[in-house]
């Protein structure tokens, strides 16, 4: 499965495009829409460059989605998920209590899990609790603009 362009709107909306290397919220070093390796301090891009990288990435973790699900997801729910996974990597997906619930088959417990995850550098971010709430609304098939 691929991300839709509703899943990618939602990764872009909520990571922004930034030429130039930043450190994110979480110390490290980022470009583009959220790419962050082999970044570092000095990097420049071009928007282009960016869509390229964010393809790129996308692949990446859909791989680690389609690997660690193994319960059946509607698009919806797939792209939901590659957003979290994209924002907080393949290794939380993997330890997560998240995870585990949907597979076993608690559909309805994933977006009050995702929800849980809201913190960069042990503090509660007002963007992160936005973006939760967006993906909670796309994994229930909702319009996540208005979450």
């Amino acid at each position: 499965m691929h991300t839709s362009q509703e899943g990618i709107d939602l990764i872009k909306h909520f990571e922004g495009c930034e030429t130039k290397a930043y450190q994110c919220s979480a110390d490290v070093w980022t470009i583009g829409y959220g790419h962050t390796f082999c970044v570092k301090e000095g990097d420049k891009i071009t928007e282009e460059e960016a869509e390229a990288l964010l393809k790129e990435d996308l692949c990446d973790f859909e791989e680690h989605v389609d690997r660690l699900v193994t319960v059946s997801l509607n698009q919806d729910q797939f792209d939901a998920l590659v957003s979290w996974t994209f924002n907080l990597g393949p290794t939380n997906l993997k330890e997560s209590t998240l995870l585990r619930k949907l597979n076993e088959g608690h559909y309805d417990d994933v977006p009050a899990e995702m929800a849980r995850w809201n913190r960069a550098g042990g503090e509660v971010l007002e963007g992160l609790k936005r973006r939760r709430k967006a993906e909670g609304a796309l994994w229930q098939g909702l319009e996540w603009r208005d979450a």
